[in-house]
């Protein structure tokens, strides 16, 4: 594997077609917590170790080929065609598709997904994650979610009471053991999908499932994991893609430049024109559930508008 092509992530927008699965995931408010991670001893194990000198590694390797940026995307122009573009691929499409049994990487259109209820993001630390590393993981979520909320407009916030929208700080042997948890929280995954995140292979370095109701197109629940032995900045990079993609931009694209949603890895973090796709993905022009074709002239217009021209 090359460092600079691998994939870091898998997102699961899963459509409630059992009842009793849907049922499980209104508002949450009277929603019982997933139960904790089980208790494992504080030291990293030799995997988790091991890990951490893999993806120590990876990160080097990507610095020294100019990758995992974090100007923004600085003198790289967006057109009003780019982002239109970008985005339709990026909120109209899937990176997987659910098969009879589980997920199957194959692009496939979809429809406009997003949150309408306030989120409320969760974290969840393993054991294993010391607390100094805790404490810098949790004000960097707190910075991200309020940076999302003034981006989309859209009420966001912190809170480990009433979750709706899950984060796991975990480590190889936490992340082994987190299904429980994960059946808990998102009802309704097959043994499949909950192995895309307890066998989630090296070559992924995190994972968000967001689920939404029938095809209502609203997210009510979402489930991030991210490697507790990935280095600063690879952790960082992390937590932007999967709570950005979380969010209603469950695509990556090759072809979009300056982004995070692009698995080169050029970009570590959100990039202005990954903002761009934020505003128009919560403008009050668009709602849940559209079609390619009826979201498409309105992104158009948005595009034009936030860019100042047509080419």
């Amino acid at each position: 594997m090359t460092a600079a092509g691998t994939v870091r992530s898998l997102v699961a927008v899963v459509a409630c077609l059992a009842l009793s699965a849907c049922d499980m995931l209104g508002s949450g408010s009277t929603r019982q917590l997933p139960p904790p991670i089980p208790v494992v001893p504080t030291a990293p194990s030799p995997k988790s170790m091991a890990a951490a000198t893999y993806y120590a590694q990876v990160q080097q390797l990507l610095l020294s080929q100019g990758m995992l940026r974090t100007d923004g995307g600085e003198g790289i122009p967006v057109s009003a065609r780019a982002l239109t573009d970008n985005f339709m691929r990026i909120a109209l499409y899937d990176e997987y598709r659910r098969g009879t049994g589980g997920f199957v990487r194959e692009e496939t259109e979809s429809r406009l997904r997003r949150w309408e209820a306030p989120i409320r993001v969760g974290v969840r630390f393993g054991p294993s994650v010391a607390p100094d590393r805790q404490a810098t993981d949790r004000a960097r979520i707190a910075s991200f979610v309020a940076r999302l909320s003034q981006i989309t407009g859209h009420p966001m916030s912190v809170d480990d009471r009433n979750p709706n929208f899950f984060v796991y700080v975990v480590s190889e042997d936490e992340r082994e053991a987190l299904g429980p948890v994960v059946n808990a929280t998102l009802r309704g995954l097959s043994p499949t999908d909950v192995a895309g995140i307890t066998a989630m292979p090296r070559s992924t370095y995190c994972v968000v499932y967001a689920m939404a109701e029938g095809n209502s197109g609203a997210y009510t629940r979402a489930f991030a994991v991210i490697r507790a032995e990935h280095p600063d900045l690879l952790r960082l990079s992390c937590l932007h893609e999967e709570m950005t993609q979380g969010l209603g931009l469950p695509n990556d694209s090759p072809r979009a430049r300056p982004s995070i949603f692009n698995d080169d890895e050029e970009f570590a973090l959100l990039t202005d024109q990954d903002e761009m796709m934020l505003r128009i993905l919560y403008s009050a022009e668009l709602r849940p559930g559209m079609s390619a074709a009826e979201a498409r002239p309105i992104v158009e217009t948005l595009a034009r508008r936030m860019t100042g021209g047509d080419s």
